[in-house]
């Protein structure tokens, strides 16, 4: 089988944020996959409650200083990496002083979720793909992992239609069930995909502020759906309306190397867009 290269993005990644599902998962697979022979990029966003020092990340300049435009304003994109203790493996940071620097992920210290998730949710997958197309590094699979990262696949399908970088490459997404349900209060999703030119969301979705819903714009926009353990009956039902392929993988007990030959089916499958 020959090998491939495959972009994996998502909002937690173990060692770096605490272990969870999501965060498990978005380690063990891409380490897998480099053991297996393919070639790996990792993107998650640079939260402001990951030590720096303790996880050895620093900045790559020749990748930093582009601005990622959201809504008219242009903001300075940062791009940090670290290697991952005992993995042949390194993990790019999507940073933005405005945006991440604060010392939390998504809610603030009363529980409340933070109102410019909208705008870190674009800014993070416009930044993975603008530090791809830097890179000059075209994926066979984008793999993208959790709710910060459902509007990557529409975004690859829309905003980035015309570049030739991605043109064969298959979209897979993952969705997760989390211990909160609303992460986008005040929503101004609408205007920032309109700015865009990105359409084809309903405006039920855009003013949802459920991860479900954010969750299953990005399964609609995807080649395919890997379901990893078990999930909310709402999220379920969204996998089981989706009329692309879907992989049922128990990852505490089933071996990586069929997500490998999952990867192969979807390549060599009809493309979505």
């Amino acid at each position: 089988m020959e090998k491939k290269r495959v972009l994996y993005v998502s909002q937690e990644i173990c060692p770096y944020l605490p272990e969870n599902d999501l965060s498990k998962i978005s380690l063990q697979l891409p380490k897998k996959m480099t053991e297996l022979g393919n070639e790996v990029r990792v993107f998650m966003p640079r939260f402001g409650v990951i030590n720096e020092r303790r996880h050895q990340l620093h900045e790559v300049i020749r990748l930093s200083g582009i601005n990622i435009v959201i809504n008219d304003i242009d903001m300075p994109l940062v791009i940090k990496v670290a290697s991952v203790p005992q993995a042949r493996m390194q993990v790019y940071f999507i940073d933005n002083e405005e945006l991440f620097k604060r010392k939390f992920t998504h809610f603030n210290d009363k529980g409340d979720a933070f109102e410019d998730n909208d705008s870190r949710m674009i800014f993070f997958c416009k930044g993975v793909v603008e530090t791809v197309k830097k890179l000059g590094w075209a994926p066979d699979v984008i793999h993208c992992h959790g709710w910060m990262a459902s509007f990557l696949p529409i975004y690859i399908r829309q905003y980035y239609k015309d570049d030739a970088l991605f043109a064969n490459s298959k979209i897979v997404f993952s969705g997760y069930t989390y211990p909160y349900e609303n992460v986008l209060p005040n929503s101004n999703l609408s205007e920032i995909l309109k700015f865009d030119g990105v359409n084809g969301v309903s405006e039920d979705q855009l003013k949802s502020s459920r991860v479900d819903s954010l969750q299953g714009i990005g399964i609609a926009n995807s080649d395919a759906v890997l379901k990893l353990g078990a999930l909310d009956q709402d999220l379920e039902s969204i996998i089981e309306s989706a009329s692309v392929p879907v992989l049922r993988f128990n990852h505490e007990s089933d071996d990586l190397r069929i997500i490998e030959n999952f990867y192969e089916e979807v390549v060599n499958a009809e493309s979505l867009a």
